[in-house]
């Protein structure tokens, strides 16, 4: 399985984007697949998650209420609204495969302007 996101821009505080992950191959036997996000000179945090058997969710304390993650066949899109300068970072995907180290995908860039 293999991840490209895409939907990362420049974006002015208030305003949205949606990221989309969209996986080659099939998830089927994922356990869940979601966002991180790592800003300059930071390490990488967990934003959204979602499981691939019931389509639960789960999001950072930092980002519920703005974010949206959902999920359509093999792509995960996460909607996000609100933005403001402190969620500027990349933004990588991953997936959870049973017995496998975490995959990620090669992150899109989300600049927030004030």
């Amino acid at each position: 399985v293999q991840l490209q996101a895409s939907g990362g821009g420049l974006v002015k505080s208030g305003g949205s984007l949606r990221l989309s992950c969209a996986a080659s191959g099939s998830i089927f036997r994922a356990d869940a697949m979601g966002w991180f996000r790592q800003a300059p000179g930071k390490q990488r945090d967990f934003v959204a998650g979602i499981s691939i058997g019931g389509d639960s969710t789960r999001y950072a304390e930092s980002v519920k209420g703005r974010f949206t993650i959902s999920r359509v066949k093999s792509t995960v899109y996460l909607q996000m609204n609100s933005l403001n300068p402190e969620d500027t970072g990349v933004y990588y995907c991953y997936t959870d495969l049973p017995g496998s180290p975490r995959r990620w995908g090669q992150g899109t860039l989300v600049t927030v302007s004030s």
